[in-house]
């Protein structure tokens, strides 16, 4: 008996699922929102907060667990790094101080040095779910889902 086996499946086989799950919290954590099938996002939560709570703790090991689970990818963006700290900061760069220095952000580093910052104090819940018309062609129940 599959007593306690509960997983949204999606249809899919693992490998596709998981593939699935990692592009969409990737895109989540890049974006802050996004739009899905309400199936989709119903498993992405407990995904994506199982991350944010990861970030939360920020130690070496959370790092590379949470590397498994989200794509890292660049976002486009720029962070600050201090050197004489060692630490990432959210404000850019403006090239005056020597001991900042403006790199790339990544999704994992975002997700370190913001989001995981930005819910410290926060115990749980750092997504919500809104149910959104559904879609045109196939009619297929719609959901924003976003970081709250």
């Amino acid at each position: 008996m599959r007593h306690q086996t509960k997983k949204h499946t999606l249809g899919k086989a693992q490998d596709q699922r998981k593939a699935l799950l990692r592009s969409l919290a990737t895109e989540l954590f890049v974006h802050g929102e996004i739009t899905t099938t309400l199936a989709r996002a119903k498993a992405l939560k407990p995904y994506a907060e199982k991350i944010i709570t990861l970030a939360k703790k920020g130690d070496l090991n959370s790092i590379r667990t949470a590397s498994k689970y989200i794509y890292n990818k660049e976002t486009g963006e720029f962070m600050t790094f201090n050197k004489k700290t060692g630490e990432y900061v959210d404000a850019v760069a403006d090239g005056k101080d020597e001991n900042l220095k403006k790199t790339s952000q990544t999704v994992l580093r975002k997700l370190f040095v913001v989001i995981g910052k930005k819910y410290a104090e926060q115990k749980g819940g750092y997504t919500r779910i809104y149910h959104l018309p559904p879609r045109r062609g196939d009619a297929s129940e719609m959901a924003l889902i976003q970081l709250v």
